[in-house]
């Protein structure tokens, strides 16, 4: 029987996870910077566009349980940044929305895609291309478990 197949180095998935882990640590000293973590920034990032977002679909927007997404919501509202309502009619249904100060901080985050860009040495062709790529994964990803 042949196992090249379960190389590291056949491994689609072994570049995809290695180099997140690698673009999350250029991110560190950035995000250190205005008081983030990287899960922390990623859900600031749906809250300077969207406002205001039910727990579920955020979750589902950013591929994140609802045990990795509560306490990271708790300790954002902690320091003020987003806040936790319930609605009236469904308890259930729990809604975060960013605060002022949440809004605020992201003049202290604007700069930060241009400076992670930087650190990546990829011409913007090439970065369109992989973001495409990615998408078209994560894209079928979703259609699979539906």
């Amino acid at each position: 029987m042949n196992y090249d197949i379960l190389k590291l180095e056949n491994q689609l998935c072994f570049p995809i996870y290695a180099c997140s882990r690698e673009i999350v640590k250029k991110y560190k000293p950035f995000l250190n910077e205005i008081g983030l973590t990287y899960t922390q920034y990623i859900v600031m990032l749906v809250l300077w566009e969207k406002k205001s977002m039910n727990v579920k679909s955020l979750g589902e927007y950013l591929y994140l349980d609802s045990g990795t997404l509560t306490p990271l919501l708790k300790k954002l509202e902690s320091v003020g940044l987003v806040s936790r309502t319930r609605l009236a009619e469904d308890e259930r249904n729990l809604i975060v929305t960013i605060t002022d100060k949440g809004e605020r901080l992201k003049d202290k985050a604007v700069n930060i895609p241009l400076k992670l860009a930087s650190c990546i040495n990829l011409s913007v062709e090439e970065a369109k291309i992989l973001y495409n790529l990615l998408y078209k994964i994560l894209d079928e990803s979703k259609e699979i478990e539906l």
